[in-house]
């Protein structure tokens, strides 16, 4: 016999409805409460308050300068900061993906002149990760090369690690200028080859092996300094370019007494002006943050569930961690091997332009490459999560392009692997031809993901939930950042055609 008709046997149907519905809806209630309160307790125990977005500027110690910033964003888009003037930040951190990469693996130079679905040259070795956010990460890139040695980005007193010939001496302990790590990077991509600089003019100083890459245009460099590195040649040239360029010598001037009194700028100045716009780029107040802070509104009960799980049984935050040094940005910010698919470039001229490692030249080993350490080989970063729904592909050479995938290869790393398919995943066509050894990656990966974890087709879900929309700020879409791209650039040249702007 049914609950309604046990009511209208005993002739008391309408009173006792309202009452079953109020005991059910006091229950909802409950239940909500108690799902509140779980995740709740999951967020203070990882150590998660919702509140680094507020922290920065106490952090950084001073406000920001919204000139300096708008200097840096002018060089963003500018070509001129590559030495053939077919690259710039903006080339491969689109405002359109949250100042990512728009590709699986990135094109940097000799690219045409696109930036989006259609952009077209020759590969890098990685995906670019986003610039948004990462004045909070303690060290950056996939391997983790430029890091901060106290393990705070902006705590420069035990100085900032820089692989050869940086090292640890071109930025020291409490340098005054270079503050904090974001500065400090910001010397770096002009000199990058495959990333803005280019190879013509550098083969007597890097090696012959690259003279392939030649192609014919833009001014040779001047010889190596005195430690063989071509970086400060690359850079005296950048600075050549800005110095004669009186839109630019005026925009220095105005923030730079001594380049206005007719000194020259010098290449700190483009490095704070860069980092000074990446410090506008905090994104960093999603459904999750306004939920920690008290709006239990904020999250939905399918995105706390997948919260308990992230916390809980799918042990994702012991990688994408929160608390200390990981400053609320889902990283560890450590080294993992996790057995991820390697693709690489289809062979042939203007196909790629990274010799891979491996004697199939098709494999990335990694963090092994900085260490020269075997036991490093297929060892990268962990991701920072926050906003990864405005990633186009994921994992370090972007191999999977649907979260889904990303999430389910964690859970079960041997059946993702081994079943494979390039194709499948959605990567470009000229990276679905050349598979890397799958085996020798797996017989490193790390304890953490031996054991696959079984998840029900609603726990996934949930867990999907909470990874793609609680940990996305809408201030990062492309709505919002698309306007950042100016119309001109103070050297005259064109800017990029950014596809997902239009």
């Amino acid at each position: 016999m049914t609950l309604r008709s046990s009511l209208q046997r005993i002739g008391h149907l309408p009173i006792a409805l309202a009452c079953f519905a109020s005991l059910m809806t006091a229950s909802s209630a409950l239940g909500e409460e108690d799902l509140d309160g779980q995740v709740r307790t999951a967020l203070g125990s990882a150590g998660f308050t919702g509140t680094i977005q507020s922290q920065f500027l106490p952090a950084l110690g001073r406000p920001l300068n919204p000139q300096l910033a708008d200097l840096g964003r002018l060089l963003w888009f500018d070509k001129s900061g590559g030495l053939h003037d077919d690259n710039t930040c903006g080339g491969c951190h689109s405002p359109s993906r949250a100042f990512g990469d728009t590709q699986s693996i990135a094109i940097g130079i000799q690219n045409n002149n696109l930036v989006g679905p259609n952009r077209k040259g020759p590969r890098n070795q990685r995906r670019t990760p986003f610039a948004s956010n990462t004045p909070f990460y303690p060290n950056m890139m996939w391997n983790g090369r430029f890091a901060a040695i106290s393990g705070d980005p902006f705590d420069n007193s035990l100085g900032f690690q820089f692989p050869f010939p940086e090292g640890t001496t071109r930025f020291p302990p409490n340098d005054p200028i270079v503050t904090h790590l974001s500065i400090a990077q910001a010397h770096m991509p002009p000199t990058e080859l495959v990333e803005v600089a280019g190879f013509t003019c550098t083969a007597g100083t890097i090696g012959a092996e690259f003279d392939q890459f030649d192609d014919g245009k833009g001014a040779c460099l001047p010889p190596a300094d005195a430690t063989g590195t071509r970086n400060d040649p690359i850079r005296a040239v950048v600075l050549q370019r800005l110095n004669g360029t009186p839109a630019y010598r005026q925009l220095f001037g105005a923030l730079f007494p001594s380049v206005a009194a007719g000194g020259p700028i010098d290449f700190s100045m483009f490095a704070r002006a860069i980092a000074e716009f990446e410090f506008t780029l905090i994104f960093a107040d999603a459904p999750v943050d306004r939920f920690a802070r008290g709006d239990r509104r904020a999250m939905n009960d399918q995105q706390k569930r997948g919260a308990l799980i992230f916390f809980g049984k799918g042990r994702c935050s012991q990688c994408h961690s929160v608390g200390g040094e990981s400053n609320e940005m889902f990283s560890d910010f450590k080294m993992h091997a996790i057995g991820v698919p390697q693709i690489a470039p289809e062979f042939g001229v203007g196909k790629g332009n990274v010799l891979f490692d491996g004697p199939g030249h098709d494999e990335d080993f990694g963090l092994e490459q900085i260490t020269g350490n075997a036991a490093d080989r297929y060892k990268f970063r962990s991701s920072p999560l926050r906003n990864a729904a405005l990633q186009p592909a994921f994992f370090h050479n972007g191999a999977m392009t649907r979260i889904e995938d990303a999430i389910y290869h964690h859970l079960d790393v041997f059946d993702s692997a081994r079943n494979y398919d390039p194709k499948k995943a959605g990567v470009d066509k000229d990276l679905r031809y050349r598979l890397g050894p799958m085996e020798p990656v797996l017989a490193r990966v790390d304890p953490l993901l031996q054991t696959p974890i079984r998840l029900s087709g609603g726990e996934f879900e949930a867990l999907v939930a909470f990874v793609r929309d609680a940990l996305l700020d809408e201030r990062a879409t492309r709505q919002n950042l698309c306007p950042l791209i100016p119309d001109t650039v103070p050297s005259g040249y064109p800017t990029m055609i950014f596809e997902e702007c239009r």
